[in-house]
């Protein structure tokens, strides 16, 4: 199956580029107060180290949008301010250099005060991302209309206030704290406009609900072709949900996963503590940053002989284990019997000769 991507417009964020053909980009926002200068470098420089590749910070403040010019000065990613209520700490965060602009048309609408951010965003060459989410949205209309329809309404009366204004590096995010409402928002909106769009599920809670979801409405929403950039939301570390995002664009062949681990789920025929191996090795491919690798390759680790050799065979590199021991596979070739003590320092060796010479050559 080939994912065809929606056409929309290319917008760029700092040195990223967004929307068109371009690779979908993974965002996440630190969740350090912004004026506390240090902290805030050290987690942006630990979400970029995860493959976050676009941060959006909290402009809570005058002190916020002040930090912000330092902040740039000491990190790499593109910078997203955060801006709600206050369409003076937009104008003070662009001042400070930032990449980009978020604005939340529920809490800022007047004109006059849109215009003052769309003046100086032309002067400083930078987009906006018109931010809705379903708790501050605004009914529009005589009636009261359901949720997606207010998100949708609501972003696109804020799209033709700026494009009479002459600007259109835009993007867009209509985020509900539910699967279904933002779903059809999304596809909704994908109809009526070309604008690149930033996938994510507001609110969604734990890392454990929180992946769920995201993964069910990004996951949904990213077979149809439709999403730019994403952000799975996670009441906690932000590099979780950058680990997140990367699972799911890794689950549906839109990234590159470096090196993907497959095993089974186990049964009563697994006759070895395959869930500890499989951490494990895990474990020591992410302190060895593995996901990144430029080589991408699939390896398998198997805990019994059902589909355990059929599995392996298929992997660039693998292991079907029985009791006490297993068989490395490579390319479908058996290699050699390994000791199931062995296992994860083997699948490593082997790991780091593909990555260190780019073959797939097994040296026995």
């Amino acid at each position: 199956m080939e994912i065809k991507r929606r056409a929309s417009k290319v917008i760029k964020i700092g040195d990223c580029l967004v929307g068109g053909k371009n690779p979908i980009v993974i965002q996440s926002m630190t969740k350090t107060k912004t004026s506390d200068i240090e902290n805030t470098i050290k987690q942006i420089n630990q979400l970029e180290q995860a493959g976050c590749q676009i941060v959006r910070l909290a402009v809570k403040d005058q002190f916020d949008a002040a930090a912000l010019k330092k902040i740039k000065t000491k990190t790499k990613l593109p910078l997203v301010a955060d801006i709600h209520f206050s369409f003076r700490l937009a104008l003070a965060a662009i001042e400070s250099g930032v990449d980009k602009i978020r604005l939340n048309p529920g809490n800022i609408d007047k004109p006059q005060e849109i215009k003052a951010v769309i003046s100086a965003l032309k002067s400083a060459k930078i987009p906006l991302r018109i931010g809705l989410n379903s708790g501050s949205v605004k009914d529009i209309g005589p009636r009261k209309s359901q949720m997606t329809d207010r998100l949708v309404n609501a972003c696109m009366q804020y799209v033709r206030m700026i494009e009479k204004l002459k600007f259109n590096d835009i993007v867009i995010s209509l985020k509900a704290n539910n699967v279904l409402d933002t779903v059809e928002a999304y596809r909704k909106v994908s109809r009526v406009c070309s604008y690149p769009l930033h996938l994510g599920v507001t609110a969604t809670g734990s890392s454990y609900s929180g992946i769920i979801k995201s993964s069910v409405a990004l996951g949904s929403l990213l077979l149809e072709g439709i999403g730019d950039t994403i952000r799975v939301s996670l009441t906690d570390n932000p590099v979780e949900e950058v680990r997140a995002a990367k699972a799911i664009l890794e689950s549906l062949g839109l990234r590159s996963a470096g090196v993907q681990v497959i095993s089974c789920p186990t049964c009563g025929r697994c006759e070895l503590d395959l869930i500890s191996i499989v951490k494990d090795l895990e474990t020591k491919m992410a302190a060895n940053k593995y996901k990144q690798s430029v080589n991408p390759l699939k390896v398998a680790v198997m805990g019994c002989v059902v589909n355990g050799p059929g599995e392996a065979k298929e992997a660039d590199l693998g292991v079907a284990f029985g009791k006490g021991s297993g068989i490395l596979f490579s390319h479908g070739k058996i290699v050699k019997k390994i000791l199931v003590k062995n296992c994860v320092k083997t699948l490593i060796q082997q790991i780091n000769l593909r990555r260190g010479h780019g073959s797939s050559d097994v040296k026995r």
